[in-house]
């Protein structure tokens, strides 16, 4: 099945990238999630249109990319969320929590699809987000979740 990539998806592509699948992955978990969308001949523009969003998107000068990563890389951001008594989190902390901290602290903007959770954040405590600034330039984010004053 020939497909186009509408977000990037790990180890297969990046958004608009032209790709083929077995069928049952296409039909079973890109399609559905709309994570692609099916190749057609007209579909060159579509991928043209993503090509271009994904230019004014990313960060083309290589030296902001690596000042923003060293600038990651040494922030520690810090996410207020509401929890339990026992440290559990009502909820998740997701990728957006995270770029606007992250946003907030750095001072340059960070995008949320930059963002890579090894697994989903439900707890208080410390831990460690991978953010991908540049195609070839990664930073570690060190992330605090912190229980939000009661209101």
């Amino acid at each position: 099945m020939k497909l186009i990539l509408t977000h990037d998806v790990e180890r297969l592509g990046t958004a608009g990238d032209v790709v083929t699948v077995k069928d049952g992955y296409g039909r079973n978990y890109l399609l559905p999630r709309g994570y692609a969308t099916p190749w057609t001949k007209g579909a060159q523009k579509q991928i043209d249109q993503m090509a271009e969003a994904r230019r004014k998107r990313s960060i083309t000068d290589l030296e902001a990319a690596h000042a923003l990563r060293d600038a990651l890389n040494e922030a520690v951001v810090q996410v207020k969320k509401a929890a339990g008594e026992n440290g559990r989190l009502f909820g998740a902390v997701t990728s957006k929590d995270i770029a606007e901290a992250a946003t907030e602290t750095v001072g340059k903007p960070v995008d949320k699809r930059w963002i890579t959770l090894a697994s989903p954040i439900k707890s208080l405590g410390s831990y460690t987000a991978k953010v991908r600034v540049h195609e070839d330039v990664t930073a570690s984010l060190q992330v605090d979740v912190l229980r939000a004053p009661k209101k």
